[in-house]
This record gives structure tokens, sequence and C-alpha cells, in this order.
């Protein structure tokens, strides 16, 4: 019987930290274990996050084994090698692939019964391994995808457009990753397509201002990993966002990385389109509205993915 108080984090590194700190915050969960290689790490990382308990609300946070994580809701991934700089997302692939594989094998061998999320890169090709390794029903393994890009993009819009960044609409799809596609086909601010708004607002270069902003967002990752080593308060709160969705049954339209059947011509492969997710994970897909330059580059997209996992699993 799965417990909807308790989420379990397997990786106590920078981001599976912060998540940790960010689930803590929200409220949502009563429990939390916390899974380590380094077992001193999760027990240093569940102490410290546990000071911060009085100020929030009641929650039991510590690290444990597999056999603590049987009953969670959500288990959340994010063990594995780290993006080093110059390296790109997909380089991860072989290290953490085999780290992955040895997860699965705690888990379905204890036969959880809760969501996946996975967190750790390269996303796509881990969530795709995962569902495959653990065998479980495709509903029920999802990665983060491209919920942080598609938050760096409306970020960067709402300060572009000077406005609240809650009232841009507009999706990153495809690989969590270079080959990225910002849809500005139906990006929008409140329902007035964002070309429209720019030009009330006085900006008319929109070419060069869309290939400005899609551009800072592929590469966000790369300049704080150059700057700080590595990036993670915006995916702890992407984290935050998803397992919101799922444990409030919210029906919320996310870009989650899930296996493709069929969109767009693409099968068989694991990337960002938008969904609605809710308590049993991925429920349904929703239709994404692509021009044809924004097509071409989801099926090229798709195709790296596909490649790369074809030969690594």
């Amino acid at each position: 019987m799965v417990d909807q108080r308790k989420v379990a984090m397997i990786g106590c590194g920078f981001v599976g930290s912060a998540s940790a700190f960010a689930l803590m915050q929200s409220g949502m969960f009563s429990e939390m274990v916390m899974i380590d290689a380094n077992v001193a790490k999760a027990e240093g990382e569940a102490l410290d996050i546990s000071h911060g308990v009085p100020y929030a609300r009641p929650m039991k946070i510590y690290a444990g084994t597999y056999d603590d994580i049987v009953d969670a809701a959500i288990i959340v991934i994010s063990a594995g090698a780290n993006q080093k700089p110059g390296e790109t997302r997909l380089d991860l692939v072989k290290k953490n692939i085999a780290i992955f594989r040895s997860i699965m094998n705690e888990l379905t061998s204890r036969k959880v019964e809760g969501i996946l999320l996975i967190v750790a890169n390269p996303v796509d090709i881990l969530t795709a391994a995962a569902q495959k390794l653990s065998g479980l029903p495709e509903n029920r393994v999802l990665g983060s995808g491209t919920v942080l890009d598609t938050a760096r993009f409306k970020y960067l819009l709402g300060e572009h457009l000077g406005v609240d960044t809650r009232n841009v609409h507009a999706f990153i799809l495809g690989e969590h990753g270079d080959s990225e596609i910002a849809v500005w086909s139906s990006a929008n601010v409140s329902g007035v397509p964002v070309n429209e708004f720019c030009e009330l607002k006085g900006y008319h270069d929109h070419e060069r201002s869309m290939k400005e902003i899609a551009d800072q967002v592929k590469n966000s990752a790369y300049e704080i990993i150059e700057k700080k080593q590595a990036t993670y308060y915006g995916i702890a709160m992407g984290v935050r966002r998803i397992c919101e969705a799922i444990i409030r049954d919210e029906k919320s339209v996310l870009p989650v990385s899930r296996m493709i059947h069929g969109e767009f011509g693409i099968d068989g492969v694991a990337l960002s389109l938008p969904a609605i997710v809710g308590a049993d994970g991925v429920e349904a897909p929703v239709p994404a509205e692509l021009n044809e330059e924004e097509l071409a580059a989801l099926r090229k997209s798709a195709d790296v993915l596909k490649e790369i996992l074809n030969e690594n699993l």
C-alpha cells in the first residue's frame, strides 16, 4: 500500500539535497527517506534539512535503505555522475545507465508501487532506461524533462517583456539538452501571442530577440556550471512542482519527459511533450501546436535520443 504522505530521494548530491529541501518546505509530505551510496552524506543532509522543520511543518526526515522506500508515493531519483564543465548531458550516458541498472534492480526486487520521478541526467535517456529496466507501467515513470528549461524560458521572456512570469505561457520541448526546441509559435502572454505583446511594449526586432532568448535558455546550465560547478535550485523547484501535481492530483499540464508512441511520428523514445500530470503520474498527452520548423527540430531531437538509447540499452 502506497503512503501518499511519503517521498523518497535516491541520490543526495547537489540536486537531490536541494530538491529534498524544497520538498520539506512544501508541506506536502510527512515523511522523507534519503538514500545515497555515501551513507554519511545521506545522514548529514537528512539532519541538516530536519533542523529547518520547526519553521515549516512536522515531518520525519531520515537516511534509510531501499527497504524503507517500498511504500513511498513518489521516488525521486537524482543519483548519478555530475555534469562537468565542458561535458554535455549526453556524455553522462554510460556512467549513469550503469548506476540506474543497480537502482532498478533494488526497486524491482521490492515491488515498489509508487511513481518514479527521474531527475538525473541525461534525463530523457534515463527515463526510458528506468521504464525498460523496471518494467513499471509507463505512466508511473516520468522525468523532470524540460520543466526547468520551460521555467528558464518563461523567466527570460517575463524579464524581456516586463511582465509577471506566471502570465507567460510557453514551452521548451524535446530533449532536456542541446537539441531542445523553444516553441515560439504558440508562446503567449495571457492569450496574446508573444510577438504581438512585444510590439505593444515597443519591441520589433523579433528574430534577434527570439534567437538570443532561446540561446540563453539552452546555455543556462553551461553558464551556471562554469560559474558554480552545478545547477540545483531551479531544478529543485521543478521537482517540487511535479510532486505537487501528483500528490494533489492537480491534472496540471507540464512538459515532463515520458515515453512517446506515435505523437508527431515519434516512437519508442522518452522526451518532453506537454502532458496532464496527476495522481496516476502521466495521465494523458496534450496536443502541442508546432509549426513545420519546430516539428522538424522535434523529430531530429528524438532521432538523437533514440540512437543513443539504442547504443546503450
